[in-house]
């Protein structure tokens, strides 16, 4: 009963802008961890197995529960094939290519790149969506990604030919996220955030899961540690299912380009965790790039 419900109350009826904002706090600490996280397992397993690991496990958590949402509102043929290129797109094209791209070049060069995320949102929410284009959000995202590449590049980010190859890639993996995220928006205002999100899934992993397999096969798991096997289960859990749903509950309330401009906190989230966890010292380039990004947020949200 409870799967039955939540998902029911979740997606009806309107939110205040608190429980918003605060929905969008949960879902950018999630996403922020998640990248030293999965750098982590990258570093113990190899990123074809541990895409196949992941998504094996968020698929068998997100198959019974669809299955036992069968009976909503029916979907047609051909939203079915759009949901299957949104699958397509998420866990082929984006996560994917970005675990690889992620296990060629640094943690800094994703964070950067993946803060470029609400730039390609809002050229594709004005072109394929219809939203209002305004000079105060393009001003905002300008200056939100500014600070963005003031925090991350404060003598961290190292400019080197050996990472072209992983940083292409995960700049692939960030035009992908962008395109599935305004692909997905009508889609989950017409059958529900959670439906739309599980029935994407499901359809990439299929389309992966012969290779995956394949890899998985001839891949020795003997030295892989707790943490590796923490690091798959937090980005399968807590990132393929509890983020992703998120994200696109998230974008089934609010404009894409709104929701996309938020996502320029993440990189401050991160360094903070750092700070706590790792004991990282917070720089000078983190102040004054962390105050610039909040600014640009705030300017796009200025009424």
């Amino acid at each position: 009963m409870i799967v039955n419900k939540l998902p029911r109350s979740i997606e009806s009826g309107s939110f205040s802008t608190r429980f918003l904002y605060s929905t969008i706090l949960i879902h950018q600490v999630i996403t922020a961890i998640a990248f030293p996280v999965a750098k982590l397992g990258l570093n113990e397993i190899e990123p074809y197995t541990y895409a196949f690991l992941r998504f094996i496990i968020s698929s068998a958590i997100y198959a019974p529960i669809l299955f036992h949402l069968r009976k909503r509102k029916l979907i047609p043929i051909r939203d079915h094939f759009r949901i299957f290129l949104l699958g397509l797109i998420i866990i082929p094209l984006n996560q994917v290519i970005y675990l690889v791209g992620q296990s060629l070049t640094l943690a800094s060069h994703s964070g950067l790149l993946f803060a470029m995320v609400p730039i390609f949102i809002y050229l594709l929410a004005v072109i394929f969506l219809r939203e209002k284009p305004t000079v105060r959000r393009s001003a905002g995202i300008i200056i939100a990604f500014s600070g963005v590449y003031i925090i991350l590049s404060g003598g961290k980010i190292e400019y080197d030919t050996n990472y072209i190859l992983g940083d292409l890639l995960v700049l692939m993996a960030v035009v992908a996220w962008a395109a599935a995220t305004v692909m997905a928006k009508p889609l989950a205002l017409k059958y529900g955030a959670f439906r739309v999100t599980g029935l994407a899934l499901l359809y990439g992993s299929v389309l992966y899961l012969p290779y995956g397999f394949y890899r998985a096969l001839s891949f020795d798991f003997g030295h892989v540690t707790w943490m590796g096997w923490f690091s798959v289960l937090y980005m399968a859990i807590l990132v393929s299912i509890l983020a992703y749903f998120l994200w696109y509950w998230l974008l089934k309330n609010m404009e894409a380009s709104r929701l996309a401009i938020m996502q320029n906190i993440q990189p401050i989230i991160a360094a903070a965790v750092a700070a706590v966890t790792l004991a990282e010292p917070i720089s000078r380039a983190f102040v004054i790039g962390g105050i610039i990004a909040l600014a640009g947020v705030i300017i796009t949200e200025i009424k």
